[in-house]
């Protein structure tokens, strides 16, 4: 396996910075935030939303083209491999997303994050069969542009929205080439939406995995409501402190025989961010040599 981290985690570092940092603390390679730069006073940014909302270490969407072979140079020069480029992009914004994939494929990256609708679907209230309809269409058509470029497009199980649980992205991908359509399986947004049994998950898949995030969260008791029933909320851990096995998900890694990409993602405050990713680094080599 090779280990990076996902630079929605590095928000305070700048691109040059982030490459840096990770190649001192021993990581193989790393996975780019790719999305909008805000524009703004960063400084009314609340301090725990800082990886979304002021991130330093974002490739801006709109100059993909121009920054990606920028990077891709520093990276090389440091021998630090780029896994993804991952944006936020929906399933049917293709003009936007095939400029993503040929800032990838000019530069020999290997898959494009692509984010699935949210649901519930605040905005136009489709259902969930409609919206299934038009994604597992839209999949379709990107699958085709990801084969005439020959970059895998790649979708995350995701808390809130339709691939909530592996089984629902199974449901959307299924019949499509793993070679340019997958999916990044992320056992810590299934703290909050979609757990299944990890090796179940892997078995279900198989193909399909294409990358792994790994971070942590926690459901913590928040309250009593109006009946006196227990009421909790929604908290990102760091990877020790959190509600998802990771030990166990590197036995189950290793039991399928999943030699591919990792990333770090850790959204926890209690400690720098070059601290916390000293301490993954060692941590997740440890869970993979056991």
């Amino acid at each position: 396996m090779k280990f990076g981290v996902f630079t929605v985690s590095t928000p305070e570092f700048s691109l040059k910075d982030t490459i840096e940092l990770l190649k001192r603390l021993g990581y193989d390679g790393v996975e780019w935030r790719v999305q909008s730069i805000p524009k703004g006073n960063s400084s009314k940014v609340p301090f725990e939303l800082r990886y979304w909302g002021d991130n330093k270490s974002t490739i801006d969407i709109e100059k993909v083209e121009e920054i990606v072979p920028e990077v891709k140079k520093m990276c090389d020069a440091v021998g630090l491999e780029i896994f993804g480029l991952t944006t936020y992009l929906k399933p049917y914004q293709f003009d936007v997303i095939e400029r993503v994939l040929r800032a990838a494929k000019n530069n020999d990256i290997r898959f494009v994050r692509v984010f699935p609708p949210e649901y519930p679907d605040k905005v136009s209230k489709k259902t969930q069969p409609q919206l299934w309809k038009e994604t597992y269409d839209d999949i379709r058509k990107l699958e085709v542009m990801a084969k005439q470029y020959g970059v895998k497009i790649v979708f995350e199980i995701h808390h809130d929205n339709l691939m909530a649980s592996p089984s629902a992205a199974y449901s959307l991908i299924n019949g499509c080439d793993p070679d340019y359509i997958g999916l990044i399986f992320d056992p810590g947004n299934m703290v909050f939406e979609g757990f299944e049994n990890y090796q179940r998950s892997f078995e279900l898949l198989g193909p399909y995995v294409a990358h792994v995030h790994v971070k942590n969260a926690i459901l913590i008791p928040e309250g009593r409501d109006s009946m006196n029933a227990l009421k909790f909320k929604r908290d990102w851990a760091s990877l020790k402190n959190g509600s998802a096995d990771l030990a166990h998900l590197f036995e189950v890694l290793k039991t399928m025989g999943y030699d591919g990409t990792v990333s770090v993602e850790d959204f926890s405050n209690d400690v720098s961010t070059e601290e916390k990713l000293a301490d993954n680094i060692k941590y997740i080599k440890q869970l993979a040599s056991c």
